[in-house]
């Protein structure tokens, strides 16, 4: 079975400081039908206007990783912690038993473009924390490159949940596959130029589903960028 989310169809907010699509449900935006994909709860497409932000805020018992895909995007916490994220990073912020943050665009003239990423923990009232690694495009084009996971293996970023983030940067015409297990669930997020996922096509924004055990293929149809989420069932 498989789980079409196409990028037209997502909710959508635009604040005038922040142009934001949800691919699940989240804020104001609610949809019975689009709740979450497993353990992936959200998937935000956030384009933030310079020098604007999300003020200071506060998040609990939940796993949140950033992706930027265009510009820079700066962090504050109540823990001390503070970073810049630009594209080819991930960042993973434990909520845990709760912290306080302010995230803004760290340039004064460009927009930042970034997906905002939570899955949830399997172990609620974890101690508060950060995680930020690189991954050169060289590392991710023409490959599945992981970028996050329970284990923190390959050098990913680790995530406190059954749950494997690759990421992939192709050319037209490349293609990888993905081997999809018994009892294993994927989501593949488009998140820039356009592929084929088994045969449907996808477009920048759109998402699916895959809950079909077997050799998954991704060519992508132009120049292309997304992620995968290899997910328990």
């Amino acid at each position: 079975m498989n789980t079409l989310r196409l990028s037209e169809h997502r909710g959508h907010a635009n604040l005038g400081w922040l142009d934001t699509k949800h691919s699940f449900s989240f804020g104001h935006y609610h949809d019975p039908a689009h709740m979450g994909f497993g353990t992936l709860r959200v998937i935000n497409e956030d384009i933030v206007e310079p020098g604007a932000g999300f003020d200071t805020h506060g998040h609990r018992d939940m796993e949140i990783v950033t992706y930027v895909l265009d510009g820079a995007l700066e962090h504050k916490d109540s823990i001390g912690t503070g970073s810049i994220i630009r594209p080819g990073e991930v960042r993973r912020m434990t909520a845990g038993t709760g912290i306080r943050h302010s995230e803004f665009n760290a340039s004064q003239s460009e927009k930042v473009k970034l997906l905002q990423i939570w899955i949830s923990p399997e172990t609620l009232g974890l101690t508060p924390g950060y995680e930020q690694k690189a991954f050169p495009g060289g590392e991710r084009q023409g490959a599945l490159r992981l970028l996050g996971s329970r284990d923190g293996r390959e050098g990913s970023v680790t995530i406190h949940q059954d749950v494997s983030l690759y990421g992939s940067l192709l050319k037209p015409g490349e293609q990888v596959t993905f081997d999809v297990q018994p009892g294993r669930k994927i989501w593949v997020q488009v998140a820039r130029g356009a592929v084929a996922v088994a045969c449907q096509p996808l477009q920048s924004g759109d998402g699916i589903g895959i809950e079909t055990p077997g050799s998954l293929n991704i060519t992508a149809t132009s120049e292309a960028e997304f992620l995968l989420f290899d997910l328990a069932a």
